[in-house]
């Protein structure tokens, strides 16, 4: 016979919620009716399930993790992999599990996370960017779950988020191209939709106008999304149309690697030709030729807060917070470094 929690509570004559407080370890529970309870579930092999083990406490050590969008970078895109890493390590230290939450096949059209969370009890959510959001990341949001986007500013109760500072990675970019004698300047972003890209490229366009420069429409170029042939097929548009900027700020790493590789391919020269500078700082900026002058987003120190809010939110130690983090320019041999 298939034991459970309500199986074992009729053979002791107790009530479900007096076996989930001896299996939690509550203190308001005889002895004697503990000692029956613990007897009869080493009798019958009855190993408790997690569902069993929250009927008490509430709380299932769950979180969920979200890659927001039906255009999302889930496990591909080196930056957000790096800090779902330090997230995953740092709620591991404070006793939670993570569970993820796909967004295909049938649940393409809308994800309906809110009611999969509760389906499975999470007790706060992690939500990823992405672009093209479903209706039901909203829902979620608003929710009494507690959710952390991760470059995404969600503005529910329960809620909050940590990003980068955008609006000054974007000035770090502009000053260092003014400082290198570039005054022609460009940017290459991912779709028009993606609020990270369009933060990066208003403050790109404010820092070049405080610098009294002039902003050429004809070289902001959006793509498709963070990636490498976004980058590409971006730069071979700017290529075509006639005349190049001094120097180009992409919206990630790979949008710039995907850039460098197209003017590579009509022999033109990073830096002598065109200044590139990505943003992020993956590993791989340290092995392009040239090596990728980046702004460095802080992967470790993003998820580490991510949980800590996280937690904080799900445990009533904290009301929601918003946090944004320092970025740091890199500087390496394709705009301002020979070394």
């Amino acid at each position: 016979m298939s034991m459970n929690i309500k199986k074992i509570a009729e053979m002791a004559g107790v009530s479900v919620s007096t076996v989930s407080k001896i299996i939690n370890n509550y203190s308001d529970i005889s002895e004697e009716t503990k000692t029956k309870v613990l007897e009869i579930m080493r009798q019958t092999g009855y190993v408790p399930s997690n569902s069993a083990k929250t009927l008490a406490t509430k709380k299932s050590n769950l979180i969920g993790v979200i890659f927001a969008g039906k255009l999302n970078i889930d496990f591909t895109h080196p930056f957000f992999v790096e800090v779902l890493n330090s997230f995953k390590k740092q709620m591991g230290f404070l006793g939670y599990d993570l569970l993820f939450f796909s967004n295909e096949k049938s649940h393409a059209i809308d994800g309906d996370y809110l009611a999969r969370c509760r389906h499975f009890q999470v007790d706060g959510c992690i939500i990823i960017t992405g672009q093209q959001l479903e209706p039901s990341i909203s829902e979620l949001d608003h929710s009494d779950i507690p959710c952390i986007g991760v470059d995404i500013q969600l503005a529910g109760k329960s809620s909050g988020y940590i990003m980068s500072e955008n609006y000054k990675m974007s000035f770090k970019v502009v000053e260092h191209f003014y400082l290198q004698g570039y005054r022609e300047l460009g940017y290459i972003g991912s779709t028009s939709e993606s609020d990270i890209s369009n933060m990066r490229k208003n403050g790109y366009i404010e820092a070049i106008e405080s610098f009294g420069l002039a902003v050429n429409e004809k070289w902001f170029v959006n793509g498709d999304n963070f990636f490498e042939p976004s980058g590409y097929e971006a730069m071979k548009k700017i290529i075509n149309s006639g005349q190049l900027p001094q120097a180009v700020f992409c919206a990630s790493d790979l949008i710039a690697i995907g850039a460098m590789r197209a003017l590579k391919e009509h022999h033109l020269s990073v830096p002598d030709d065109i200044g590139i500078i990505g943003c992020d700082d993956i590993d791989a900026c340290k092995y392009t030729t040239p090596t990728l002058t980046t702004i460095r987003q802080n992967k470790d120190k993003i998820g580490r807060i991510a949980a800590s809010l996280l937690y904080d939110l799900i445990n009533n130690q904290s009301e929601t917070s918003n946090v944004v983090v320092e970025p740091e320019l890199i500087i390496r041999e394709s705009c301002g470094s020979r070394h």
